[in-house]
């Protein structure tokens, strides 16, 4: 005879099935524009530089968006300087940054175990781990102890979690379902954000710990995209979304448990935020890739050009430097290179140099008498109007 457990009566929306046909039309083309994305970004050519510096910038926005959800008020500056190791707080704050450097080594530890074993399992002691990572060296409360599933009942403000005896069955209910999640001919990177959402869900909902339930589903979430061969960059951006959301974050983890929608609407509300940051994505690493590819060409210029001289190709890779137009009297103090060659010349000797680079078609005149690069010329593929701007757009 089975008997039943206190959660059957009190959480009926744990019922740990996902029915793929419940899917909207609009979560089909979200998930349709997200893997294209995705694809993408992962075929970007990118110098090893410039790809270490986007994957410590999502990084730092992933920590401190995953944190800041419970609480962290450090700025992205301040996340991406403790990514860095650089950052140095008072002793009454210093526990922020330690929020901070707990999530950075879960994730780092992630990625190491998956260049070693090449795969993560989803058990009950590899959460318990996550979870002792994410409080690692952090007050919590009396009840709760890091890496450990709770027995005590608890409630979360309104919502009143599944009781302690069904803890641990539960989690173990979601990592065997998490084994078995529904096979299908979709895309394998569509399949594993649609779990990845899932998984993250249902941890918030079961809240087997006592403390870091959030922090511990969305690392969670953060490794079935990274087995599942997702860009790095591209698996912080949910938790920035939930972030960047956070009254619709808990509102429609509310929601999904109480309406018919159930978790589908947490889906579709997932979906938009992964769309939009991969959209947002896509445009800084194009803008690196212009910049690296812009600088090539002055480069390219110059060599063909051999009556140039090196301090002009200086100006121009100053003014590459800069988004915006510059006034013509501003242009000695772009940076140190550019004071040092025009520090004993004339005015007169800057103007022949901004006139030799007009005739390269590197600079160009600007709204209210400045001078700006002339980026389009290596925008190959765009229509002539697009010139009046700088700007990348996707």
């Amino acid at each position: 005879m089975t008997t039943s457990r206190p959660y059957e009566r009190t959480h009926p929306w744990l019922d740990f099935r996902f029915d793929l046909r419940r899917l909207a039309h609009t979560d089909w083309l979200a998930l349709g524009k997200a893997t294209a994305r995705c694809a993408q970004i992962a075929s970007a050519p990118l110098t090893p530089q410039v790809s270490d510096d986007i994957h410590q910038l999502y990084l730092a926005k992933g920590a401190l968006a995953t944190t800041a959800i419970e609480g962290n008020t450090l700025s992205e500056e301040e996340a991406r300087a403790a990514v860095a190791g650089t950052l140095a707080l008072p002793p009454s704050r210093e526990y922020l940054k330690r929020e901070i450097d707990n999530i950075v080594a879960a994730c780092n530890g992630l990625v190491d175990q998956l260049t070693a074993e090449r795969h993560i399992p989803l058990t009950v002691e590899t959460l318990e781990r996550m979870n002792a990572a994410v409080l690692n060296g952090l007050e919590v409360d009396d009840h709760a102890t890091p890496g450990e599933v709770r027995t005590v009942n608890v409630s979360v403000g309104r919502y009143r979690c599944p009781e302690g005896r069904d803890a641990r069955f539960l989690l173990e209910r979601l990592c065997n379902m998490l084994g078995d999640f529904p096979a299908s001919s979709i895309d394998p990177a569509a399949l594993a954000i649609l779990k990845a959402v899932f998984a993250h869900v249902y941890l918030v909902w079961i809240h087997p710990f006592g403390d870091g339930n959030g922090r511990t589903g969305r690392l969670l979430e953060l490794a079935i995209l990274l087995e599942a061969g997702l860009p790095q960059p591209v698996c912080h951006l949910l938790s920035n979304h939930y972030n960047q959301t956070r009254t619709n974050y808990y509102r429609e983890l509310e929601r999904a448990s109480r309406t018919t929608a159930g978790i589908y609407g947490f889906v579709a509300y997932a979906l938009r935020g992964l769309v939009d940051g991969l959209a947002e994505q896509t445009s800084v690493i194009q803008q690196q890739q212009w910049k690296v590819a812009w600088v090539h060409f002055v480069h390219e210029q110059f060599r063909v050009v051999r009556t140039a001289t090196d301090r002009r190709r200086t100006l121009a890779l100053a003014l590459s430097s800069l988004a915006g137009s510059v006034p013509f009297d501003d242009l000695p103090n772009l940076n140190t290179d550019v004071a040092r060659a025009y520090a004993n010349l004339s005015r007169r000797t800057l103007s022949r140099d901004v006139q030799a680079l007009r005739e390269l078609d590197l600079l160009r005149d600007a709204a209210g008498n400045t001078l700006r690069v002339n980026r389009g010329r290596i925008l190959a593929f765009l229509p002539w109007r697009h010139e009046e701007g700088d700007e990348l757009t996707t």
